[in-house]
């Protein structure tokens, strides 16, 4: 099989490598398509992220769709032909945060795509047959691929109590800025403000729904919440410092502050507006549980993903795949297709 092979940073290679044979518990699936996340164009441009540092050849990708070609001896055979999207995270199963229900905090968590683990731009992987779902007719390959980032705004969401008559603030308006904003809207939040500095991303955050956009290069957050109540929920995209402690300084008083977009190893908080309006900062670390929600979202339409995907690239091109939006500021998602010319 072909194989996109990121071999120090700024190189892919695409290799020949034996198609992988499914344990008994696991599936072999055909790869349709592969989205392109920040982390992998971080590990393509830096090779590391945090602690995670690439000591050697590395498989991209981890937001996933294909089709079931052969199982493993543990495995229901008629699962063969069954189109599904992979969660790419294989926990323990064992251990204490597996067994409270927080297997995304699993310490012995295997992450497709998280060094020395390779992840999926090749045209077959095998995987756990647990972590690969079911899709509906009505779901197609590259919306089963963005199942993992929509996953991302729903554990957010979760984080966050969005419920009926929240009011939300969005920073940060790239996939999952506003994949969590149609989640929020979704799980019946009365306000959904989207902020950023690009506009286009802006106009697509309100053709998807939002009740307002804030372009933050010409209007501050602080002039935008002028005279009204500040967000009982925000959802910081962006991992921008700056980004952030705006978003809290608007915050209303006990509001959640979820930290979803990776900035620095370190931040900076405006700790008054913290203290006396007793706010609720976190962060969240991936998702636990969220595939079936995602999945029904995005059948049942109240979650768009199409408009999202903004660049379709052959294996072959992955490189060009992973820098795309650095020369045109309308690309939102790539996604690669292995299987395809």
């Amino acid at each position: 099989m072909r194989t996109a092979v990121l071999t120090e940073p700024g190189a892919i290679v695409v290799e020949s490598r034996s198609v992988p044979e499914p344990a008994a518990d696991e599936v072999l699936i055909e790869l349709r398509s592969v989205g392109v996340c920040g982390s992998d164009t971080h590990y393509f441009d830096h090779g590391r992220i945090g602690d995670h540092v690439v000591t050697g050849p590395l498989v991209l990708g981890h937001e996933s769709s294909g089709v079931i070609v052969a199982v493993g001896a543990e495995v229901d055979p008629a699962r063969v032909g069954e189109r599904v999207a992979i969660e790419p995270g294989v926990p323990c199963r064992q251990c204490e945060q597996c067994l409270a229900g927080r297997y995304n905090l699993c310490p012995d968590m295997v992450f497709h795509a998280t060094p020395p683990v390779d992840g999926t731009l090749t045209e077959f992987v095998a995987h756990h047959h647990a972590f690969a779902y079911a899709l509906p007719d009505e779901v197609s390959f590259d919306e089963g691929a963005m199942l993992e980032p929509l996953s991302v705004g729903i554990w957010a969401c979760r984080r966050a109590g969005v419920a009926p008559g929240v009011r939300v603030l969005v920073t940060g308006a790239g996939p999952v800025g506003l994949l969590a904003a149609q989640v929020a809207k979704a799980f019946g939040a009365s306000e959904v403000v989207v902020a950023d500095v690009n506009a286009h991303r802006l106009s697509v955050a309100r053709e998807l729904g939002a009740s307002e956009t804030v372009d933050v290069s010409s209007t501050s957050l602080t002039d935008a919440y002028a005279g009204r109540s500040g967000p009982d929920v925000v959802l910081e995209c962006s991992g921008h410092e700056g980004s952030t402690q705006a978003a809290i300084t608007v915050a209303a008083p006990a509001a959640r502050v979820v930290l979803i977009g990776m900035g620095g190893d370190t931040l900076g908080l405006p700790l008054g507006a913290v203290q006396n309006r007793e706010l609720w900062v976190t962060g969240v670390f991936r998702y636990a549980n969220t595939w079936h929600t995602a999945i029904d979202l995005v059948a049942s339409g109240a979650v768009s993903l199409q408009p999202l995907v903004t660049g379709h690239f052959p294996l072959d091109e992955t490189a060009a795949a992973l820098t795309a939006a650095r020369t045109d500021p309308t690309a939102i998602k790539s996604v690669i297709h292995p299987n395809r010319d």
